[in-house]
């Protein structure tokens, strides 16, 4: 059982800083979470020496820890000139000045009062307090006092007269330590950062691998690995964004760490704009993290007493493997991001127009399907693009927020009654961060869209950017959204935002290098006017899919689109990038017709629902050309979801580490270990495929256990030709007869059902074979190309 904060303060007359989270002595200070110790001091000279992050250990003397310098290095500048020993470049530092001989790349980059690019900031004093540190530009993580503390260290720069504050707070039962960096400027004369990153800390080279979550629209967040090697290993965005083509978040792991065994750092940070996160290996084998805003044609200038705040960057660590780790994550994001009503609540199951209708509509075609998807078992109904303006194709109607009167003559409200009076919640689409140049709005307004003065303008799915720097801009955006969602009952949204910005240009700011930033705190502030008193509307945000899937939206959005690819075999990669930094309860997943449309790729409807149910479930097809037994599949789906929903998106996710490089295996468990439900992918077949086991970890090794697949329908249209020579009549596999019998008529995949202790299962069941070519019989496992199986196991009433 915890203790009370109370109990946890010791107070010391000394006026030495004791809790268990933040611990200093003689200028030593000891963060620490429930599981991970943080270890830095302070030099002779006034520099902070990293010492250790890794698994707990009692606050004790640090040098043992401490990396030693005992002999000067070749090639070295020292600091002091009575110190041969001591020189910068060979240190672990947490954080690094400029000019003074660390020669690895700084945190920041400023022109200085004085003119140059030296600084030196150098440790004054520590102050903590218990809850963490909110900002006034940009979103942050919270928690009150019995969840974190922060400890804030006053560094100057005192030639220049510049003050830093590095603000840590540490998020004890989470595991996580958040960082970030203010720099106040109290000189006469003007002070300009050309960097301004969140963090760094020096490690000590154990054999790390970098891992990074890259991609580009419709395959997004795919894991790369790369071993460290001497110089910079980068993962950056310059597109305005976070970015599908390279998160912000970030591994640096041991070359043998598994799933569940080995040393794992992660990295993210709370932001949504251009970002640069890297690992720099020197000389001396010290690993050098950093990240925070991306230094891309940025530049601001402090003039005395201003002070600029870089975004809030995130750490954890675990000896567990990458699954510790992304536990770690997982519970901060659900405890310390998402806020608001829809914090730790259900989301509901929904069905979205887009892939069913694309512009093309009428409102009783969206009532129709609306109606149909309630006897489903839907709850939620969102109108996708299209409903606003001219908006019949991607060249027009951004902008504007006028309802298409020949689509839906009611209006919005009224068909938002009409949607809720079939049962359903009514959701709608926005993309209000776009213009179309066919548009009220540019015709209007022309001066609203990003324009650089003598170019062309370049244009992304035939639409420009609104500046959003410009306070006139983010007022119409928000009094038009506000109004759209005040008129009509809407009790969610998607936000969408569907092109990378260029030509990073605003008339209303005499420094273009604030661009970037002014456009994400202009894009914050409309999120924060429009949504905090509308707080019973569930955010979805979007950007093309996975194009803005970030901390600082979270902040906003509670879920989030993973991707515009729907193809559940693209997103086993996709939503497994995700999960290595982002719970299942902040990723949008759909169900859609196949073959489907990013990849052409025909999917069983089981596979399809078996890769969604791990997340925000939701529906995007046509109803109205779905099958009897295809409604009655999806009818019992979405029963199924509901009965475990609340595993499938706040349980214990886990991927399971799978020999065979054509299986992925995935699994959520109750934290009380009294259920679990594992997903079992295969990509590709191959011929003759061998034995599989199923292994179901995390269970109470000592109870009982009943685990069963979740029955699914087998569709005659599977067996192909080989229908023809079990039938007592010879049949056209593709004729009329097979065709309506597909339609009507199904089989039972094969359901395998075992009993055991929570130690038997986490050896690993061996499945019933599968499908080998020789024959079939209702004990078979039928996957085939793009198969799959859910299994259930609960705890068995003693």
């Amino acid at each position: 059982m915890r203790n009370s904060v109370a109990d946890r303060r010791n107070k010391n007359p000394t006026g030495e800083i004791t809790t268990n989270m933040i611990e200093s002595k003689n200028q030593q200070f000891y963060l620490t979470t429930a599981h991970t110790s943080y270890w830095f001091r302070v030099t002779p000279y006034g520099h902070l020496e990293h010492i250790y992050y890794g698994p707990r250990v009692a606050v004790q003397s640090m040098e043992a820890l401490a990396v030693k310098q005992v002999v000067p290095w070749g090639s070295t500048v020292n600091y002091n000139r009575e110190d041969d020993n001591y020189s910068l470049d060979t240190m672990c530092l947490e954080w690094s000045g400029m000019g003074r001989g660390d020669y690895r790349r700084s945190p920041f980059e400023i022109k200085m009062p004085d003119g140059s690019f030296v600084h030196d900031f150098l440790y004054q004093r520590a102050t903590t307090k218990y809850g963490n540190a909110p900002m006034e530009s940009l979103p942050t993580a919270y928690g009150d006092h019995e969840d974190c503390m922060h400890l804030d260290i006053l560094m100057e720069d005192q030639p220049n007269n510049l003050e830093l504050h590095l603000i840590y707070t540490v998020y004890e039962k989470t595991d996580v330590i958040t960082r970030r960096a203010v720099i106040i400027n109290r000189n006469e004369k003007t002070a300009v950062l050309r960097r301004a990153l969140s963090m760094m800390t020096d490690l000590p080279n154990r054999g790390y691998r970098m891992t990074t979550f890259d991609g580009s629209w419709i395959k997004e967040t795919h894991r790369h690995d790369r071993p460290l090697q001497y110089g910079i290993t980068l993962n950056s965005s310059t597109t305005g964004g976070s970015s599908n083509q390279h998160n912000p978040g970030f591994l640096l792991s041991e070359q043998t760490a598994t799933e569940d065994f080995g040393w794992v750092y992660g990295f993210n940070l709370v932001y949504s704009g251009n970002h640069y996160g890297c690992v720099e290996l020197n000389h001396s084998d010290i690993a050098r993290v950093s990240l925070g805003i991306n230094d891309h044609c940025f530049e601001w200038e402090l003039k005395r007493d201003e002070q600029f705040e870089t975004p809030e960057a995130v750490m954890t660590f675990s000896d567990a493997g990458f699954n510790g780790m992304s536990h770690h994550f997982h519970d901060f994001v659900n405890a310390h991001i998402v806020r608001g009503d829809w914090k730790g609540k259900a989301r509901p199951v929904l069905i979205n127009n887009w892939e069913a209708d694309f512009w093309n509509f009428k409102q009783g075609k969206l009532l129709s399907s609306a109606k149909q998807a309630k006897k489903l078992g839907v709850e939620l109904f969102v109108l996708d693009d299209g409903w606003f303006g001219a908006r019949d194709n991607d060249y027009a109607g951004l902008g504007d927020y006028t309802v298409n009167r020949k689509k839906l003559p009611g209006g919005m409200s009224r068909l938002a009654e009409k949607i809720q009076a079939a049962g359903l919640k009514f959701g709608l689409w926005f993309e209000p961060e776009m213009v179309n140049e066919d548009s009220d709005l540019y015709r209007t307004h022309p001066e609203y869209a990003i324009t650089l003065p003598g170019r062309e303008p370049t244009y992304g799915r035939h639409q420009r950017v609104l500046d959003l720097c410009k306070p006139e801009v983010q007022d119409y955006i928000v009094e038009n959204v506000s109004k759209i969602l005040d008129e009509a009952s809407i009790s969610y949204v998607k936000w969408d935002m569907n092109r990378h910005i260029s030509e990073a240009y605003s008339n209303v700011l005499q420094n273009q290098g604030e661009f970037f930033h002014r456009y994400t705190l202009g894009l914050y502030s409309i999120l924060k006017r429009i949504f905090e008193p509308r707080s019973h509307i569930l955010l979805e945000s979007c950007s093309s899919g996975g194009n803005r899937f970030d901390l600082g939206m979270l902040c906003f959005s509670p879920q989030i689109w993973a991707s515009d690819d729907t193809d559940p075999i693209e997103r086993l990669s996709i939503q497994q990038g995700l999960s290595y930094l982002y719970p299942l309860s902040t990723m949008g997943a759909h169900v859609s017709a196949a073959p489907h449309m990013q990849t052409l790729r025909n999917t069983t409807l089981s596979t399809r629902f078996n890769v969604a149910a791990f997340g925000c479930l939701g529906y995007e097809l046509d109803l109205k050309y779905l099958t009897r037994m295809e409604c009655e599949e999806i009818e019992e789906q979405i029963a199924f979801y509901k009965e475990h929903r609340h595993i499938f998106q706040y349980g214990e996710f886990s991927r399971v580490d799978y020999p065979k490089v054509n299986k992925v295996q995935w699994q959520v468990r109750e934290r009380d270990g009294s259920k679990a439900v594992t997903g079992f992918y295969q990509t590709l077949t191959q011929a003759a495929e061998g034995y599989d086991y199923l292994r179901v970890t995390g269970l109470d090794a000592q109870k009982k256990y009943c685990m069963q697949t979740k029955p699914q329908k087998l569709y005659l249209e599977r067996f192909g030709g080989l229908a023809k020579h079990v039938m007592p009549v010879k049949l056209n596999p593709d004729g009329l007869i097979m065709r309506t019998a597909n339609k009507l008529y199904t089989l039972q995949d094969c359901i395998e059902e075992y009993h055991g202790d929570g130690a038997l299962f986490a050896g690993g069941v061996s499945l019933n074979n599968q499908f080998v070519g020789t024959g079939y019989n209702d004990q078979v496992r039928l996957l085939g190309d793009f198969g799959s199986n859910l299994y259930v196991t609960k705890e068995e009433a003693q």
